[in-house]
């Protein structure tokens, strides 16, 4: 694949990312305004789990082994229910082989 289209598609990928992160963003301020409250979509929150990063053959990502903590639990029920792999608010998710190791790296990246 040309070097200019790989950059092209990584660029638009992330423009894609930022307008749904701003859709996001003004669905929860529109909610807000009106006076409902959005109810959780996801069982578990990603900002609750220790990541460390790390660099790996395609850049740099993150891993987790927080096994004791539950929303790492409720993570990997919900990786299971789709297969091992998700993405999530422009992340994506993986199970490791292994079954106890998450990986996640911001979509679009390679």
């Amino acid at each position: 694949m040309d070097e200019d289209l790989i950059i092209f598609v990584e660029d638009f990928l992330d423009m894609l990312n930022g307008i749904e992160a701003s859709i996001t963003k003004m669905k929860q301020q529109i909610l807000k305004l009106v006076g409902v409250e959005e109810k959780p979509k996801f069982s578990w929150n990603p900002d609750k789990i220790k990541w460390e990063k790390t660099q790996g053959s395609k850049g740099e990502f993150e891993k987790s082994e927080d096994f004791n903590n539950p929303e790492f639990k409720a993570m990997l029920k919900d990786l299971a229910q789709h297969g091992g792999k998700l993405t999530r608010e422009g992340m994506f998710y993986w199970v490791y082989r292994n079954g106890s190791t998450v990986g996640r790296k911001k979509r679009g990246v390679s």
